[in-house]
């Protein structure tokens, strides 16, 4: 996505995105209170901070360097909750914002082929469909191919998102072969002019190394077509699976090239700190977040906006990061 995906969401998105992550900005604002109110900034609150930061699933080494950076920089003496959160908010821009990058469409592909993967439930059918909203919204014409041929329900929910983003649907509860759905969607694109294919897969973890030869047959026989392709390969992770969040990515960095992430169900996770996290470890680029259930709640990542909400603080802090 690029930057007219933001389009004139403006505050409107922000106040959203600090509605997301209520639960997450909750538990850290009240905790730097606690943690801050009168006392010194010394290796007892620093502990503290650290303590809060992991329960927020920012992780272990990234909690760490947060909390020694936060405090050191900004304070001699006593500091304040919000002070602190201010300082945090920083700190968090500095590591996201190399990271916030708009999904850009290549103009001469026909199509640009974007590979979605993800574990089952982490919501990827209505990643595909909202990605689907947003680049027909930026005037490209879109194909969606139902590459989940394991799950019926699947192709029948993504015909469904297909038909809300006015976008071409690929697929059948009958087909049994994902890579011949791929293939087949990629040579319909192809003669079509098709500017975006996005092609659903599979999510079975349980059985990694069917999972891998799934994908790596899907990959090969789209570059019979397109030596190309897939120009992009988005892994979907859930927010509220915190930690569990970078196995995930470990996994599925080992079957295929991922090239950046997308983050849902932000607005009912008290466990937002974990994009922190994972981008702090990965270093992947953050496409977009997901607020919400409507087809417009995906939005382009933006550091700054994401960390200030993160905190609880008003307002954006600047022109925002990363669009």
């Amino acid at each position: 996505m690029n930057e007219g995906a933001r389009g004139g969401a403006g505050g409107g998105w922000i106040t959203r995105l600090r509605a997301g992550l209520k639960r997450s900005s909750a538990t850290l604002a009240g905790g730097l209170a606690s943690i801050f109110s009168g006392r010194p900034v010394d290796a007892a609150t620093v502990q503290e901070l650290e303590d809060l930061l992991i329960m927020a699933d920012l992780g272990p080494a990234t909690a760490a360097r947060l909390a020694r950076a936060a405090t050191e920089r900004q304070f001699d003496g006593e500091g304040t909750g919000e002070a602190v959160a201010l300082a945090l908010a920083d700190e968090i821009t500095t590591i996201l914002e190399p990271l916030a990058r708009p999904l850009k469409i290549t103009a001469g592909a026909k199509p640009h082929v974007i590979l979605v993967v993800g574990v089952n439930g982490t919501g990827k059918t209505t990643t595909i469909g909202k990605l689907a909203h947003v680049f027909k919204t930026q005037g490209h014409s879109v194909m969606i191919a139902a590459g989940d041929t394991f799950r019926a329900a699947a192709v029948e929910q993504l015909g469904i998102w297909a038909a809300r983003a006015g976008a071409r649907f690929f697929g059948s509860p009958d087909a049994k072969d994902a890579a011949a759905v791929a293939f087949d969607a990629l040579g319909a694109a192809r003669d079509a002019e098709t500017d975006v294919l996005l092609v659903d897969t599979a999510g079975r973890l349980h059985n990694k190394s069917d999972l891998m030869a799934e994908l790596e047959k899907i990959i090969r026989v789209m570059r019979k077509i397109d030596p190309a392709a897939p120009h992009d390969t988005l892994l979907v992770l859930d927010a509220t699976t915190g930690q569990n969040a970078h196995a995930q990515v470990e996994v599925f960095k080992d079957i295929t090239n991922v090239s950046g992430l997308v983050i849902t169900k932000l607005d009912g996770s008290a466990k937002g700190g974990v994009l922190v996290a994972l981008a702090d470890r990965f270093g992947l680029p953050v496409y977009a977040i997901g607020v919400g259930e409507g087809i417009d709640d995906l939005q382009p990542f933006t550091a700054r906006d994401y960390a200030r909400s993160l905190l609880g603080l008003d307002g954006d802090g600047g022109d925002g990061a990363g669009t």
